[in-house]
């Protein structure tokens, strides 16, 4: 997510969800470590409780949705293929919307939503550790009235439908184990009006018009994050090309005055373009397909959905580049916890001060000093851990600022060669995978060869500007 476009509209989860779990019956954690056929209602994450779920791996989901813009009523099915990591008399899904069906290899099974944002699925037989199953859920409802960790998150007018936010997403449109260190691959079915597109995520593989109807088939071949899965409706401009045998989508909604639908396209033709700069220096691009979105809703930020970034107007340069970057950090290598959100922010708002500095722009260390001695006597830009900010701030602007200031200090405190050796290392080792900060700062010592702890807790966690040292890459 870019704050370029405004801040993600993240806060803590409220008391009154908190206590809803409470009064609900959901098992405590202490009562899950005990009970080990019951499947936990959150994967373990401190800053929302309920994301995630425990017991469970999703290999892959296969999800088929039908939104009618004149009720705003959602339907669908969506089929998840998971392993069991225990056995399993109950387990749970993350899911806003009601539910009509459940089955579990196709045998019916009991379900539940103990509180809105749960569903509790107990199959006809307990699932064996490690038996890998097929779990069918049909739901209906209306996404737009729903609010979950106060997020209202649906985003539709009578045209035009888009299903993009962070850190929280899927359960507004289907059911998910809904945490970033759970990926999986993806196949989305979507029927709208046979006059709109359908957008999502990877490529797409058909499109099927039946009356006034149409169904439009995407495939992600890569693990994929629950919160990058995209669902966008609506008349678009659509483009279609390859480089370097790399295809590339990009749509821009027509609801858009014609001269800013021109400039949205120009830009998002640079997408492959970006992508292949990015790759040059980050290592090969990790997925099947690359473009953007741009929106005619107000979505008032940028997201770097998987192979498809959304924007809410003509992008930028520099924006492009942010999100863009997101599929190495944040998407290819995810975060292991919320928490270490760094990695993903830190990062790509570092690529745009790197891109402009290769651009004949102002180089990234003259940047960095700049705005160290401008933030210099700003005690609250400095008072937020960025290694552990909090739900309430995970997308505060010092967790992008002062994260891009970080790593360009790294990366002059290391050299330029072992900084970007240490970047192709993390992006390759854990490509498709999960990472957290104390991964990073294990790999930057062992690459760097020599410790780096008192670096990262000055830039990271103390309360105060670092010194302009060289220990600190200010010299």
């Amino acid at each position: 997510m870019s704050r370029t476009c405004g801040a993600g509209r993240v806060r803590a989860l409220s008391l009154a969800v908190v206590c809803a779990v409470a009064l609900s019956g959901l098992p405590s954690a202490a009562t899950v470590a005990l009970d080990t056929t019951t499947g936990a209602p959150g994967i373990g994450d401190p800053y929302w409780p309920l994301d995630g779920n425990g017991g469970i791996d999703v290999r892959h989901y296969d999800v088929a949705v039908d939104y009618d813009f004149a009720t705003g009523e959602l339907s669908g099915t969506t089929t998840l293929t998971m392993a069991a990591r225990t056995d399993l008399a109950t387990f749970h899904l993350d899911l806003l919307l009601p539910v009509t069906a459940v089955s579990v290899e196709g045998v019916p099974a009991a379900f539940a939503k103990p509180v809105e944002h749960e569903l509790r699925v107990t199959p006809a037989t307990v699932v064996a550790r490690d038996d890998v199953v097929e779990v069918e859920v049909t739901y209906a409802g209306r996404p737009g009235s729903i609010v979950y960790a106060d997020e209202l998150n649906w985003l539709a007018s009578d045209r035009e439908l888009l299903a993009a936010n962070e850190p929280h997403m899927a359960p507004w449109w289907y059911p998910a184990n809904d945490h970033p260190s759970d990926k999986a691959t993806f196949d989305i079915a979507v029927t709208g009006p046979a006059t709109h597109q359908a957008v999502s995520n990877g490529l797409l593989v058909n499109r099927r018009v039946d009356g006034a109807r149409a169904t439009t088939q995407w495939r992600v071949l890569r693990p994929m994050t629950t919160y990058n899965a995209l669902l966008a409706l609506g008349r678009y401009d659509v483009e279609q090309t390859t480089r370097g045998g790399l295809p590339s989508y990009v749509a821009v909604s027509r609801d858009l005055p014609a001269f800013e639908r021109s400039a949205a396209l120009r830009q998002l033709r640079r997408s492959d373009e970006i992508t292949a700069w990015l790759a040059r220096r980050l290592g090969p691009y990790p997925f099947e397909s690359t473009g953007g979105l741009v929106t005619g809703l107000p979505a008032g930020f940028a997201l770097e959905n998987q192979t498809r970034p959304t924007y809410p107007g003509a992008p930028d340069t520099e924006l492009l580049v942010h999100e863009l970057g997101h599929q190495w950090f944040g998407n290819s290598v995810s975060v292991r916890r919320w928490r270490d959100i760094w990695l993903n922010e830190g990062f790509a708002q570092f690529l745009q001060h790197y891109w402009l500095e290769t651009h004949r722009g102002q180089p990234a260390q003259q940047w960095l000093r700049k705005t160290h001695r401008a933030f210099a006597a700003t005690r609250g830009f400095w008072r937020l851990d960025i290694a552990d900010p909090g739900a309430a701030r995970v997308f505060d602007n010092a967790v992008y600022v002062r994260g891009a200031m970080a790593v360009q200090a790294l990366r002059h405190r290391i050299g330029d060669r072992t900084f970007w050796r240490l970047l192709r290392a993390w992006t390759d080792r854990r490509r498709h995978g999960t990472g957290g900060i104390g991964d990073f700062r294990t790999l930057a010592e062992r690459v760097a060869r020599q410790p780096l702890d008192g670096f990262f807790r000055a830039w990271l966690s103390a309360p105060r500007a670092p010194a302009v040292t060289r220990r600190n890459g200010l010299r």
